[in-house]
């Protein structure tokens, strides 16, 4: 019987072959990798070779943290004075901490300047109003030295208000046989004396007084010189 085409395709044995081929193809062995870290025979440890990936990923992290020791040793670490929040907040701190230093300095001097122009101001108001008695004890020394104070009521008041006086510091400059000193002393008379080899008080005209260290009004008195 007459066919058509190539012989070849409608060869048994052709067709059995490809067949053969096809089905070959789809039955292929399973290919079974032992991944274990430990050889089960030898109890050693296993070094297998990684994959091309892996072994590309080790490197680029060696070669990340070569860079980044490099770049880290390469860096400078800054001083403190270079560092500029540090410096700024520093210097305003000291400049702070001056200003309050000197604002207590200026702080204590004034109050000592207080203190001391109160004290001189007291002590200056107690002056006036010795000063202002002074007069007064003119009168009661003279009383005395006429004898109108021997005794009596007006010698008790004069006593008291001696003393109520010293209790402020009121002292008599009234002595005499002691060295002439122009300080306290104010010389009216000058007479030539026996024995007398400095200038001596030798009689006190009028009382002097001071009150601690200041003068309030100078004796006047009468000067025995060297004859």
């Amino acid at each position: 019987m007459p066919h058509h085409g190539n012989d070849a395709e409608h060869s048994p044995s052709n067709n059995e072959g490809k067949r053969d081929e096809r089905e070959g193809a789809g039955q292929q062995k399973p290919v079974i990798r032992d991944n274990r870290k430990v050889d089960p025979e030898t109890g050693a440890a296993r070094h297998p070779q990684g994959s091309a990936a892996d072994s590309n990923a080790a490197a680029a992290e060696g070669d990340a943290l070569s860079q980044a020791e490099e770049i880290l040793n390469g860096m400078e670490v800054p001083t403190e004075e270079s560092v500029a929040p540090g410096a700024a907040a520093e210097a305003e701190a000291a400049e702070l901490r001056n200003d309050l230093l000197r604002l207590q300095a200026e702080y204590v001097n004034y109050r000592k300047r207080v203190e001391r122009d109160r004290a001189v101001a007291g002590e200056m108001a107690v002056i006036g109003v010795l000063n202002s008695l002074l007069p007064v004890l003119d009168d009661v020394d003279a009383a005395r030295q006429h004898g109108d104070l021997v005794d009596g009521p007006f010698a008790a008041i004069a006593a008291k208000l001696e003393n109520a006086l010293k209790t402020y510091g009121l002292e008599r400059i009234a002595e005499t046989g002691v060295d002439f000193d122009p300080t306290i002393h104010e010389a009216l008379i000058q007479q030539p004396g026996e024995d007398i080899e400095v200038d001596t008080v030798s009689q006190v005209l009028r009382s002097g007084y001071r009150s601690g260290d200041r003068v309030l009004r100078a004796a006047q008195v009468i000067v025995a010189v060297p004859a």
